[in-house]
């Protein structure tokens, strides 16, 4: 299997949420009153704060294509790296965050 980089861009994510098939599974690693801010549609609330607790309760498959996302970017990759440590192998950190995103994608967007 070949290795997935660590960081996806705003755009990359794009194009894989638009394309037809298996969609990567989006998760928001950001703390409640942020998700109520801005989120993605598509995403679902895992803060980072309580990653290692929540994680084993709503990961399960391994090999299956997750992107985590925050606000700038670090914390996701905190994230993506613990996911990594603990054998998911398809895990990946949305480079910039839902700041990004606000900026190429979402400008209506709520943004703090």
């Amino acid at each position: 299997m070949i290795e997935v980089p660590l960081e996806v861009s705003v755009d990359d994510v794009c194009y894989l949420l638009g394309k037809p098939g298996d969609k990567p599974r989006i998760i928001d690693c950001r703390e409640q009153d942020e998700w109520n801010t801005c989120h993605l549609s598509m995403a679902e609330l895992v803060p980072l704060s309580q990653f290692g607790e929540l994680a084993p309760q709503r990961f399960f498959d391994l090999n299956q294509h997750l992107i985590i996302y925050c606000h700038h970017g670090m914390r996701s990759q905190r994230a993506a790296l613990w996911l990594r440590q603990h054998g998911f192998t398809q895990v990946q950190s949305m480079r910039g965050g839902i700041d990004a995103w606000a900026d190429l994608v979402e400008p209506e967007m709520l943004r703090y």
